[in-house]
């Protein structure tokens, strides 16, 4: 195997392994469900709305953001996010490959 193909590959799966973890947190579900029920939502009526500390908030939005699950857009002073649903559906088939890959 062509060595810079590893590499390339190493690269993916640390991607995959942050969109993953990303996802596993059960608030940050909540999140990206409320945001997807929304479309784009600014970030004080996400935290308002699902009664969490905004510090909290940003927090996980942040971790949402850095795997590429939602994206920003500043109106005013307000940062909206809403979902990167090809990033989305990206992994979700990755997942579905993978489970049938070791299904056999």
């Amino acid at each position: 195997m062509d060595p810079s193909t590893n590499h390339i590959q190493e690269e993916k799966l640390e991607v995959s392994a942050e969109v993953l973890r990303a996802l596993t947190h059960p608030l940050r579900m909540r999140i990206l469900e409320f945001i997807d029920r929304n479309e784009m939502i600014n970030v004080n009526r996400i935290y308002s709305s699902l009664q969490l500390e905004q510090s909290i908030t940003s927090q996980h939005l942040r971790i949402l953001r850095q795997a590429g699950l939602v994206e920003t857009e500043r109106r005013g002073k307000f940062i909206h996010y809403r979902l990167r649903y090809g990033k989305l559906s990206s992994t979700i088939r990755a997942i579905k490959n993978f489970e049938q890959a070791i299904a056999g």
